[in-house]
């Protein structure tokens, strides 16, 4: 829930919107469930995250995984100049995924395993162009900047006479600026309600904790759209 209020504010300017769509004028709310992807990068990190060589024994040196996992997502579109409107989204691994094992170190520290996991989530302010827009279907094509967040958790877990007990606490974040560019075909499935798979490239600058600064993303967005005809 603590998630999910940081962002009513921007809904609210969104729904603000309604007020001022008049006929020739549209407005949506959507809600999208998907996949994110970036390659592993070759450099090692330790503990610390901070960069070291193969061999190094304490801290440990391993390798960092390729970004990948599930995806959820909620923003809204207003189209006030015909074709043309601004829009936002708002998508984010609601789990978290390991980034480095760290199990040579968590004898050391009394643990059974330990590891630092991460959570990817992007904030988008995009330009909407509808090249087509017909009763049943529109072709949206979406452009803007934002801002890729990733935080970074340490968890460990231990066994004794008291049975398994685990742990995870906040560790430290990066910001990263991020152009990004969207297409999705939104069709309406009944009424004003619509399903709008949609791909999105995100160029993601000095995203140093993978493997390349494009990232890529497949979601599936349901809605319902005020003011289409």
């Amino acid at each position: 829930m603590r998630r999910i209020s940081r962002y009513l504010p921007l809904l609210f300017v969104l729904f603000c919107g309604i007020q001022f769509a008049s006929a020739q004028s549209a407005f949506d709310l959507n809600l999208g469930f998907g996949a994110i992807q970036d390659t592993a990068s070759s450099t090692q990190v330790d503990q610390e995250l901070n960069t070291c060589t193969t061999g190094d024994l304490y801290p440990p040196c391993v390798s960092t995984p390729a970004l990948s996992g599930f995806m959820m997502g909620f923003g809204g579109d207003l189209i006030l100049w015909k074709n043309f409107g601004l829009g936002a989204e708002v998508a984010f691994q609601p789990g978290k995924e390991n980034y480095i094992n760290l199990n040579a170190s968590a004898a050391a520290s009394g643990l059974s395993s330990e590891s630092i996991q991460s959570r990817m989530t992007l904030f988008d302010i995009n330009g909407i162009f509808e090249p087509v827009n017909t009763k049943k279907a529109a072709l949206k094509l979406e452009g803007g900047i934002g801002v890729a967040n990733l935080k970074f958790y340490e968890s460990g877990s231990s066994s004794s006479v008291l049975g398994s007990q685990s742990q995870s606490e906040y560790f430290g974040s990066a910001n990263h600026f991020q152009v990004h560019g969207g297409v999705g075909v939104q069709i309406y499935v009944s009424g004003n309600f619509f399903i709008r798979p949609q791909f999105d490239v995100h160029y993601v600058r000095n995203l140093t904790q993978f493997g390349r600064s494009v990232v890529t993303s497949e979601m599936v967005w349901v809605g319902y759209d005020w003011g289409h005809q």
